[in-house]
């Protein structure tokens, strides 16, 4: 294995724990950087298992200095960045009338700004290596809801931040695309579920079934499948796309 390292933002639960098992099979090195540093530990072994050296770093990306502490670790470390993989971002859900400004603004720099400054600050090494980018969004970017309008403002804003990068990444020799996935199922959601069941007179259960039938969709994807598809798209045989938001969501878009 040629010496090669992503960054893994999100990497202690959900889709960014997934991704970084998977990524630790193509490249040489993982940086594993989200709040829960214990968390993260448990990650970095698995990590080292699967065949990759892991380097954890517990920062609230929310924060402006902690994109610095990211790329400076990873760059004193092992020298070099080959793939950026945005996952880190929870926004509230909460309807657009309810929903305060500080909550709008809270919401929007984890997932939003820490992305962007995290991007920029490893810019020159992606460069220097013609290394791949990845943004995070959402399904609710192309279907915005009073109840959840702030997820799918946030998402829509990355998918276009993203065009923007890729557009620069053209002259610069960096791969920049975007993933808009559907209803995952992840630990995030399933806490979302056990809150929401009760206020409307449903089981867990219930509310679990409820989503996919009303979504059109037959399940709820798994983490370990947008993984797969993250893990493409930073591999060599994914060079030529750059600019694409790529939608995986069952089929619950309907649109062409």
């Amino acid at each position: 294995m040629k010496a090669s390292v992503a960054i893994v933002t999100g990497a202690s639960q959900g889709i960014g724990r997934s991704t970084a098992l998977r990524l630790a099979r193509d490249f040489s090195a993982i940086v594993l950087a989200a709040r829960n540093g214990e968390a993260l530990e448990q990650v970095a072994d698995s990590v080292r298992q699967a065949g990759a050296e892991p380097l954890s770093v517990a920062v609230d990306l929310s924060q402006i200095e902690a994109s610095e502490a990211v790329i400076k670790a990873a760059l004193d470390r092992f020298g070099r960045i080959d793939a950026l993989l945005n996952i880190a971002g929870a926004v509230p859900q909460i309807d657009l009338f309810e929903m305060t400004d500080e909550q709008w603004r809270t919401g929007m720099e984890l997932k939003l700004h820490g992305a962007r400054r995290l991007t920029i600050r490893a810019w020159d090494a992606l460069k220097q290596a013609r290394g791949s980018v990845v943004f995070m969004s959402g399904s609710a970017a192309l279907d915005p809801k009073p109840a959840f309008a702030a997820v799918a403002a946030t998402n829509a804003a990355i998918i276009a931040m993203a065009k923007a990068f890729a557009e620069q990444g053209i002259k610069d020799g960096v791969q920049v695309n975007s993933v808009i996935p559907g209803a995952v199922m992840t630990g995030r959601r399933r806490s979302f579920l056990e809150k929401w069941a009760p206020a409307h007179n449903m089981s867990v259960e219930e509310a679990m079934a409820k989503f996919p039938e009303e979504a059109g969709i037959s399940r709820y994807g798994q983490p370990e499948e947008i993984a797969e598809l993250l893990g493409f798209m930073v591999s060599p045989a994914a060079k030529w796309m750059t600019g694409t938001s790529v939608r995986m969501d069952g089929g619950e878009v309907k649109g062409i």
